[in-house]
């Protein structure tokens, strides 16, 4: 599918490359109560957050391009709906379109995959997330936000085994517990925070608080 940006801005096109701290990227996941999580995070981040992020937000099949619209007004940073093989870029967000499975791929680039659903869900947060696992390591940052399936439990244990940092919102903070907790209940999380603290706890992960 082609590419589809929803707000334009000078970014260099340069390789990926780590910023001021160890992490080179954040995988965001939610569903059920998962935007307003979004929502409360991308209004924390500063125009120049110099980590990429990608988000997984299950979607109804005939979302044609609105949620990621809706981040493109909620955040100071391109918003992009990528295309297969897009080069993943610093200080960008990137949405998975609805329908297809998103994954990274060991070359920094993002692969859309319109395999089975996993948990019921297309995207899937474990897809996502298991791949960055693979791709990043210990470099990736993994948050899992509200939601009503454990989709993101499998997929936060291998970030975490991967030797990556995990942060799961705190199930009573969460419109819909069942998600976060699932991950909490299989050894995946590493930090549970409320929503209030995990944009800023980004901003400190990515070594921008003394800037």
């Amino acid at each position: 599918m082609d590419q589809v940006e929803y707000e334009k801005g000078e970014i260099p096109s340069s390789e990926l490359r780590v910023p001021r701290s160890d992490f080179r990227a954040v995988v965001i996941g939610g569903s059920a109560g998962g935007v307003e999580g979004l929502t409360a995070i991308f209004a924390a981040l500063p125009s120049d957050f110099e980590l990429p992020v990608l988000v997984v937000q299950h979607l109804h099949p005939s979302d044609d391009g609105a949620f990621a619209r809706h981040l493109a007004r909620i955040t100071r940073l391109p918003v992009v709906e990528p295309c297969d093989k897009e080069r993943i870029e610093r200080g960008r967000v990137y949405a998975a379109p609805a329908n297809y499975h998103m994954l990274v791929d060991r070359n920094g680039t993002i692969s859309l995959s319109v395999d089975e659903k996993v948990n019921w869900s297309r995207p899937s947060i474990d897809v996502l997330f298991e791949s960055a696992a693979i791709a990043w390591g210990e470099a990736v940052i993994a948050v899992l936000l509200s939601g009503a399936s454990a989709d993101g439990a499998k997929g936060m244990r291998s970030v975490r085994e991967a030797g990556g940092l995990t942060i799961a919102q705190d199930p009573d903070d969460a419109g819909y517990p069942f998600m976060p907790q699932s991950a909490i209940d299989a050894g995946g999380v590493g930090e549970i925070l409320g929503l209030k603290e995990i944009g800023q706890r980004l901003i400190e992960l990515a070594g921008m608080c003394n800037r």
